[in-house]
C-alpha cells in the first residue's frame, strides 16, 4: 500500500449506512412478510377471519373424530358423542366474529363451556375462548376485560366444585392460560398505543413544522413588504415633489428646474440601488448578492436633505447625547424608517404651506423621536382612496416599534393644524 493511501475503518463505512442497512437480513424478511400480511388483512379482513375459523374448526372436528377428547374427559363423563361434536363446533365456529363482536362471542361460548365442564367431557376446543378474550383485552376497557375473564373462569370453577378431581388438571391450567393471554394482550396493546402515539406525535410535529414555516414565510413577506414600502414610497414621494417643483420652476427659473432634474436622477439611482440590493438578497441563485448594511441614524441627515430638496422644509433637533452603542443596528433602522415614513406621509398628504420638525431626545434608558408638521391635511385623507395606504404605513411603523418593545403614537396635533408621530424606543441595555 502506498504511503498516501489511508484505509477506511469499518466503523466509518457503517456511518454511511441507512437504517435499513443495519437490520439483519432474516429480521428484514420476517418484518416485510408481516407487513404484507397486515396490509392484506386490512384490505380483506373476512379472508383472514374465515381462514382462522376454518383452521380451528377442522382442528376441533379432528379432535372429535380421532377420539382425542376422551384423553381429557373424566371417567364419569355423561355427554353423548353428538353433544361433544356440537360443543366443538360451538367453540370454533363463533371465532368468525371474534374481532367484530368479541364480547358477544364470549357470551355465546359461556353456556357451552358450562355444559362442557358439567358433563365432564372437557373438550380441548374450550380453550378457544381465550382468542376472543385476547381481542377484548386489545380493544376494551379493563372493566370489560374483567367481565370477560369472569365469564371464562366461572364455568371452570363450577365444574371444579362438581368434580373435585378437576382442580389440579383443569382449573389451574385454565386460570394460567387466562393470565398469560391477558398479560400478552396488555403487552401488545401497550406497544400498539405507544406506536400510535409516536406516529401521532410525528404527524403533529410535521404539522407544527409546516405551520411554523408558513408563519415564518408570512413574517418574511411582511418584512419585505415593509422594506419595499419604505424604499419605494419615500423615494417616489421625493421624486414627485421634485418633479412638481421643477415643472413650476421651469417657467420662471430654468436653472432651478435643472437642479430639480439632477435631484430626481440622484434619488432615482439611490432607490434603484436599494431595490437591487433587497431583491439580490432574495434570489437563491445569487449567493454573492450585495449585502450593504441597512440605513442607520448616521444617514438621517442625507435623508432630511433629500426631503428638503423635494420642497418640504425640515428642521432636525437633537437633545441629549447618545451613549456609545446606545442603539443596536436594528433599533437605528427602526428610528430611521419611522422618520422616513412620517416625512413621506407629510410630502404625500399635507396641503398648504407645510414645514416639519424632527426631534430626537436621548435619555438614559430611551430614545424619543418626535416628527411633527404644520400641514392642514396631513394624512389624513380619511375620505380618499389613499386612506388605506396611510393606515398601512402607520401600522407598519407600529410593528417596527413593537419588535423592540417600543411604542408609537400617531395623530393630529391638539394645539394647531398638523400631524404628530411619536416614537419611544428603549435602548439596548434596558431590561423591562
Amino acid at each position: 500500500m502506498r504511503s498516501d493511501q489511508v484505509s477506511t475503518p469499518p466503523r466509518d463505512l457503517d456511518r454511511g449506512r441507512g437504517p435499513e442497512d443495519t437490520v439483519p437480513p432474516l429480521t428484514r424478511i420476517i418484518r416485510d412478510a408481516l407487513d404484507r400480511l397486515r396490509a392484506f388483512d386490512r384490505r380483506r379482513p373476512r379472508v383472514w377471519d374465515t381462514a382462522v375459523t376454518g383452521f380451528w374448526t377442522v382442528a376441533a372436528v379432528l379432535d372429535y373424530t380421532s377420539g382425542g377428547w376422551r384423553h381429557t374427559a373424566h371417567e364419569d363423563v355423561t355427554a353423548p358423542e353428538f353433544l361433544v361434536l356440537l360443543m366443538s363446533l360451538g367453540f370454533s365456529l363463533p371465532l368468525l366474529w371474534r374481532r367484530t363482536h368479541p364480547l358477544a362471542v364470549v357470551l355465546l361460548m359461556t353456556p357451552i363451556s358450562l355444559v362442557n365442564v358439567w358433563t365432564g367431557a372437557v373438550v380441548q376446543a374450550s380453550l378457544l375462548q381465550l382468542i376472543p378474550v385476547f381481542q377484548i383485552v386489545l380493544r376494551f376497557s379493563f372493566r370489560t376485560v374483567a367481565a370477560a375473564a369472569l365469564l371464562f373462569v366461572a364455568p371452570v370453577l363450577s365444574g371444579g366444585f362438581r368434580i373435585p378431581s378437576s382442580w389440579g388438571q383443569e382449573v389451574v391450567s385454565y386460570v394460567w392460560g387466562l393470565v398469560f393471554v391477558v398479560l400478552l394482550g396488555i403487552a401488545v396493546r401497550t406497544r400498539r398505543e405507544y406506536t400510535e402515539a409516536l406516529v401521532e406525535r410525528a404527524h403533529r410535529l410535521e404539522r407544527e413544522r409546516d405551520q411554523q414555516a408558513r408563519l415564518a414565510a408570512a413574517a418574511e413577506r411582511t418584512r419585505i413588504a415593509r422594506e419595499m414600502h419604505d424604499i419605494i414610497g419615500h423615494n417616489l414621494s421625493v421624486i414627485t415633489g421634485l418633479a412638481d417643483g421643477g415643472a413650476y420652476a421651469a417657467r420662471k427659473n430654468p436653472e432651478r428646474a435643472g437642479q430639480a432634474l439632477d435631484a430626481i436622477g440622484t434619488t432615482s439611482r439611490q432607490a434603484l440601488s436599494e431595490l437591487r440590493r433587497l431583491l439580490g438578497v432574495l434570489r437563491d441563485d445569487h449567493p454573492d448578492a450585495e449585502r450593504t448594511p441597512q440605513p442607520t441614524l448616521d444617514e438621517l441627515t442625507p435623508l432630511i436633505e433629500r426631503v428638503r430638496r423635494a420642497g418640504l422644509p425640515v428642521d432636525l433637533e437633537l437633545h441629549g447625547e447618545p451613549t456609545a452603542r446606545s442603539l443596536t443596528p436594528g433599533r437605528q433602522l427602526t428610528v430611521y424608517r419611522v422618520i422616513q415614513e412620517a416625512l413621506t406621509n407629510t410630502l404625500k398628504h399635507a396641503t398648504g404651506p407645510t414645514s416639519a420638525t424632527v426631534t430626537l431626545t436621548y435619555s438614559r434608558t430611551h430614545l424619543d423621536a418626535r416628527i411633527t408638521d404644520t400641514g392642514t391635511g396631513a394624512g389624513r385623507a380619511a375620505d380618499t382612496e389613499e386612506a388605506p395606504l396611510a393606515a398601512q404605513g402607520i401600522m407598519g411603523m407600529r410593528e417596527r416599534a413593537a419588535l423592540y418593545d417600543g411604542t408609537l403614537e400617531a395623530g393630529p396635533l391638539p394645539e394647531h393644524p398638523g400631524w404628530r408621530v411619536q416614537l419611544r424606543l428603549p435602548l439596548e441595555d434596558t431590561h423591562q
